[in-house]
């Protein structure tokens, strides 16, 4: 008997993750590149499956949800910072001893990521740490150079004058377009103004406040410019 609608079509079989149990390969790539993560990017049946998923989650460094979880802490911890008696708490936390809570802060902490149980006692989390050098450490303006961008992967390489010159530092392409208000097809080889804590180690490195600078003249870096 012949088919009227032609054989079924079967979709082939995606490759499963070599690092997680709950998505496939292509979807952890598409996850990482993505701040809305992997569960941002598969249907509402396969949602609770993958929603935990740690290729793409903010506590794993390199994504870009931890990118962006840097980004927003540290403004966080600038802008609009914790309660005294949620920072102090925090702060007891960090030095790995045990912290009492009179005053009950712990819930606000772990709901804002800073914070977590550890064998049933409160931690302190690596967002917690990124927090508390939000806050402790000098953050100065310092002119950055946009090396490339890649858009497929949403990511930009910038070179950052104070602090380690001729070493890239990787950013979210979105975050430099949507602060600077500059067209992305723009930005390689673009000189901008940032935010930042210039003293920090590479991935405790994080730029805010990108904003368009005048342009710097070519030799500039190498000092060989007029002075005058």
């Amino acid at each position: 008997m012949d088919e009227p609608f032609g054989p079924e079509y079967i979709r082939p079989a995606q490759k499963d993750c070599p690092r997680c149990s709950c998505c496939t390969e292509a979807l952890c790539q598409r996850g990482r590149d993505s701040v809305m993560r992997c569960v941002g990017h598969t249907g509402d049946e396969a949602r609770e499956t993958v929603s935990g998923c740690p290729c793409s989650a903010e506590t794993t460094r390199h994504t870009a949800a931890w990118r962006a979880a840097q980004v927003r802490v540290t403004r966080m911890a600038r802008e609009l910072p914790l309660a005294p008696e949620a920072e102090a708490l925090l702060r007891e936390m960090a030095k790995g001893a045990h912290a009492e809570d009179p005053a009950g802060m712990f819930p606000e902490l772990e709901l804002r990521g800073l914070g977590q149980l550890v064998h049933a006692r409160p931690a302190i989390t690596p967002l917690g740490h990124t927090y508390l050098r939000g806050r402790d450490d000098i953050r100065e303006a310092t002119a950055v150079r946009v090396i490339d961008i890649d858009t497929k992967a949403r990511l930009a390489r910038v070179e950052v004058v104070a602090w380690l010159p001729g070493v890239p530092v990787t950013v979210l392409m979105d975050q430099i377009a949507s602060e600077s208000g500059l067209d992305v097809d723009s930005l390689p080889g673009r000189w901008l103004d940032v935010e930042a804590n210039c003293g920090a180690e590479d991935d405790e490195l994080v730029l805010t406040a990108f904003r368009a600078s005048a342009p710097l003249p070519e030799d500039w870096m190498s000092g060989e410019g007029d002075a005058s």
